[in-house]
């Protein structure tokens, strides 16, 4: 109901996705997508004992979870009201943002997809492209390019996240719009009081003015802590 937002994919040669480390210009989808898929995987290994009827599942590990969007690119006018004679120099400019190595890097891109409350961080993983529209000539004028990507965190995160000593491992929380670092200890915690200890551990210098898409660890409380 509110104003129109684009769906944008923002590239950086770090996966810290620090501004400092973002390339090149953002690309704004020329339509947003009717749907897109997250897929989330947990992996288990079966061990069975000598002599048993049933595989007991150990968990193992649990794997990146994975978006899929598809988007269209079109230059007969009709949407943007800037034709152009076909859609190959768009085409290949997305497919050298999303596969090519980064110059700086010498590895491909890491990228921040954000829509809505949609905020996914991590790589490209797939890209296929159909050619649907056709000039006299054969040249494409429009096409589908569906873009497989697989989440990633921040080593910083991933650490935090997989501290054996948490009694929850999924103290991590991306801010949305109107979050406040005191609410979102209440939805962890179960009470806002911990705000300060939280905004020391991750370094924020002013805690009521929390940027939207900024992840915060919320480590596990301590008898100290707690106290």
């Amino acid at each position: 109901m509110g104003k129109l937002e684009k769906v944008q994919i923002l590239a950086y040669n770090n996966p810290d996705f620090a501004d400092s480390h973002q390339v090149g210009d953002p690309f704004k989808a020329l339509i947003n997508p009717e749907t897109y898929a997250l897929e989330y995987k947990v992996e288990f290994t079966e061990g069975q004992g000598h002599g048993t009827s049933n595989a007991t599942q150990r968990f193992n590990v649990k794997a990146p979870e994975e978006l899929s969007f598809e988007f269209l690119f079109d230059s007969t006018g009709i949407i943007d009201q800037n034709p152009r004679n076909d859609v190959f120099d768009d085409v290949n400019a997305f497919k050298t943002m999303m596969l090519e190595y980064d110059s700086q890097s010498h590895e491909p891109k890491h990228f921040k997809l954000v829509w809505g409350h949609l905020l996914f961080k991590g790589r490209c993983t797939s890209l296929s492209i159909t050619y649907k529209l056709f000039n006299p000539d054969g040249s494409p004028i429009r096409a589908v390019c569906k873009a497989g990507f697989k989440g990633s965190i921040e080593e910083t995160l991933r650490v935090a996240i997989e501290n054996p000593q948490s009694p929850d491992l999924t103290h991590y929380k991306t801010v949305m719009q109107g979050d406040t670092l005191p609410l979102l200890c209440y939805q962890v915690y179960g009470d806002s009081k911990y705000y300060l200890e939280v905004a020391k551990v991750n370094n924020l210098i002013n805690f009521r003015q929390i940027a939207q898409g900024t992840d915060l660890f919320f480590p596990p409380l301590t008898t100290t802590t707690a106290s």
